[in-house]
């Protein structure tokens, strides 16, 4: 789903005549109740109003703003509504992994972030720009009191996640919400760019993100290889689909993937005793916190898993689940990219 082909239908309204960019996207951070789902889930397509990635996607038409560059106050449309922002912002509070990608990536500091559970460490992909950000919290139980304790001017983060707290962190500071983390993260990087006014430069790397991955294609060759996506999580394993941060990548690279990966969801789930079905011609894995805690090492100690062809021919890697799976940013969309050609690019 490539910001090329979608063309401006999903993001054309969302930054008015301000945005000639395509847009589209792709993944959540956790995985159904579990505090792992930044990746998004079969909740959250029930939570955005759709049992697939299109409806969510379609929904993000009205995001963004008609303000000039340059010009505040301006009103940004997005999840719940609209928010008035009356000046350049200069203390933002980021709610979800996404939205702090999405700020580091427009050069702005945050002073407070909400990271996923069980890691309060700032994602090392990010810490060299991200500057000295206060921890507000997690991603699915946020301390109000710490953000209001910062004085944000502005708070970004999502529908799915904090739609109860929404009324009260719009007393603490202006707030915008995408709908969900994930599968819309191109969307999503839009919008908050449009709430900081910084559409050019969002604009600008999304542009170049969608170069980088249309060359890596060429690069690849017509003879593609297929890509299974495999994330250990503590209580699940998950092979990842169409509907995910990672699955637009593929998509966008025009890697093709196992049937059972082409649904429009997030991901199918399956048992160490079925770990057969993560065959294809490479299998890239992500472990969600600590390796013990899932049950990665049942799966690989599984005959099938050996007799795998992928594994055999040493096509079976593990890559960083922090940009991989984590990341829903076009920083770590970026990263994934150069992963992606380190192995397919002889």
């Amino acid at each position: 789903m490539s910001l090329r082909r979608r063309g401006t239908a999903a993001v054309g309204l969302a930054v008015a005549a301000a945005l000639s960019l395509s847009a589209c996207g792709g993944d959540d951070t956790s995985g159904g109740s579990t505090s792992a789902d930044a990746g998004g889930d079969r909740k959250a397509a029930v939570a955005t109003g759709g049992k697939d990635f299109g409806d969510a996607a379609k929904k993000t038409a009205g995001y963004g703003t008609d303000a000039a560059a340059g010009e505040f106050p301006r009103t940004v449309t997005h999840a719940m509504g609209s928010t008035e922002i009356k000046a350049a912002p200069e203390r933002v509070v980021v709610l979800d992994v996404g939205e702090f990608d999405n700020v580091v990536s427009l050069g702005v500091k945050p002073v407070g972030y909400a990271p996923s559970e069980g890691d309060a460490a700032i994602p090392s992909y990010l810490e060299k720009d991200a500057g000295e950000p206060k921890s507000v919290g997690t991603i699915n139980s946020l301390n109000l009191e710490a953000i209001a304790g910062l004085k944000p001017d502005l708070i970004l983060g999502s529908q799915l996640r904090a739609a109860d707290k929404y009324d009260e962190l719009s007393k603490i500071a202006p707030t915008v919400f995408s709908i969900r983390p994930g599968f819309t993260w191109k969307e999503n990087y839009l919008l908050n760019a449009a709430a900081l006014d910084r559409t050019a430069k969002a604009k600008a790397e999304l542009t170049a993100y969608e170069a980088k991955a249309r060359k890596l294609g060429e690069d690849i060759g017509p003879d593609k290889p297929t890509i299974s996506m495999v994330r250990y999580l503590p209580d699940r394993i998950r092979l990842y689909a169409k509907a995910s941060f990672i699955g637009t990548i593929l998509e966008d690279v025009g890697l093709p993937r196992p049937e059972n990966q082409q649904i429009d969801d997030l991901a199918t789930e399956i048992s160490p005793e079925n770990i057969d079905q993560a065959d294809a011609d490479w299998i890239f894995t992500g472990v969600y916190g600590d390796a013990k805690a899932t049950q990665r090492d049942t799966a690989r100690a599984n005959p099938l898993w050996k007799n795998l062809d992928a594994v055999k021919a040493g096509r079976a890697k593990d890559v960083p689940d922090e940009t991989w799976y984590l990341g829903l940013g076009v920083t770590s969309a970026d990263l994934v990219l150069d992963d992606l050609r380190a192995d397919l690019v002889k």
